[in-house]
């Protein structure tokens, strides 16, 4: 129950390329881009009304924040152009996901399965 709600399920089925023109989102493929951009910087994903996931993508490959007040944890790395994860969240393994990264102002869409999946907007703090 906790991977529905963390995973936040908005776009299945639409491609990368029409998640990027339908709200201006530009692709984020380039890994100093990434690092410059989102790296260090709190994430915020907010539900109707509270802040429901916190996060941060740090410099050394780790990842840390809180989601409906369990912790969560993790490594990052970037691999062909996508944002490759290993995520735990409350002691539950949400496993490896390789993701397309999007920004828009100071949104951030995570788009799972190399872009082909389900998305997330965070907030950039």
């Amino acid at each position: 129950m906790k991977f529905v709600v963390l995973g936040v399920s908005l776009a299945a089925g639409l491609s990368v390329a029409s998640l990027a023109a339908a709200g201006e989102f530009e692709i984020l493929s380039d890994q100093s881009r990434f690092q410059s951009e989102i790296v260090g910087k709190e994430l915020r994903l907010q539900g109707y009304g509270p802040i429901v996931v916190r996060l941060t993508v740090l410099p050394d490959g780790q990842i840390e924040g809180r989601g409906l007040g369990w912790p969560v944890t993790g490594q990052w790395q970037w691999q062909d152009g996508f944002f490759c994860r290993n995520l735990n969240w409350g002691g539950s393994d949400l496993g490896q996901n390789c993701q397309a990264v999007l920004l828009y102002e100071q949104t951030v869409r995570f788009v799972s399965d190399q872009g082909q999946g389900d998305f997330a907007d965070f907030r950039l703090q």
